[in-house]
């Protein structure tokens, strides 16, 4: 038998052992990401899904060699489009919880923020406590750490949930809303805007390690261990070589890797 046909027959007999997977091919790799979360990610004039998220991920795909191509997807059902292989990575600022990890799998973080409140510059909020917002209205992303965060905290509150963060930020801005709960990085970048000049942020929020869990990371499903590593390995990489400063520098004035 020659040795090309050997290595075929080989590869069929094992293919055909109940519980063997045969390694996939990671050249191209799909991401799905809800391109409603600026400076993490937002569409472009152009139709480009574009924000550090995503400078970051074709910064990692270029370290491991492999074709990145985006879906938008919300963010509501960005886990069971995962499992039902729509694509092979979430890049969406998804936060490592032990809640999500019954279901995916997660690289290491690639950031790490707090939470924060923002409210109307004459609101009269003072604080980000429980009694600071008792009776009022306060909006969250649907299925996000901060929307689990405000049910489990603000128990006086009425929380109300939006698909996507821009419809609760209007909802702020034009009076319907008396606060909103989110990542500091993208309500500080708002109200620092025109859009959000009308308000201001409250405070940040202490970090729950049950809630908000260890930062963001890319979210895999549980049997891509070998596109887990690479990722893994894309991130030290850039961490290391200073690609991940720059990428950061372009956003931030400040270090949102967290310790």
């Amino acid at each position: 038998m020659n040795t090309f046909l050997r290595i075929a027959v080989t590869a069929a007999a094992l293919a055909a052992v109940p519980g063997f997977a045969a390694a996939k091919d990671w050249s191209t790799i799909r991401i799905g990401s809800d391109a409603t979360y600026p400076p993490f990610e937002s569409v472009d004039p152009s139709g480009k899904i574009v924000g550090f998220d995503i400078d970051i991920m074709d910064a990692i795909c270029a370290d491991i060699k492999a074709t990145c191509t985006y879906i938008n997807q919300d963010f509501d059902g960005i886990i069971p489009a995962l499992l039902a292989n729509k694509f092979d990575v979430i890049d969406s600022s998804i936060s490592i919880t032990t809640e999500r990890e019954k279901t995916i799998d997660f690289t290491n973080k690639y950031y790490n923020t707090p939470a924060a409140i923002a409210v109307a510059k004459n609101s009269g909020i003072k604080g980000v406590a429980k009694a600071d917002l008792a009776g009022k209205t306060i909006g969250v992303q649907s299925s996000t750490t901060h929307a689990a965060y405000a049910e489990q905290t603000f128990t006086d509150s009425t929380v109300k949930e939006y698909p996507n963060l821009d419809d609760a930020k209007l909802d702020l801005a034009n009076g319907r809303l008396d606060a909103i709960n989110d990542d500091v990085v993208v309500l500080s970048q708002w109200v620092d805007s025109p859009d959000g000049a009308c308000c201001t942020i409250a405070g940040t929020i202490k970090p729950v390690p049950a809630i908000h869990g260890i930062g963001a990371g890319f979210g895999i499903r549980k049997e891509d261990a070998d596109l887990k590593a690479l990722l893994n390995k894309g991130i030290a990489d850039i961490r290391a070589d200073g690609t991940y400063k720059k990428i950061q520098d372009k956003y931030f004035k400040f270090d949102v890797y967290g310790d």
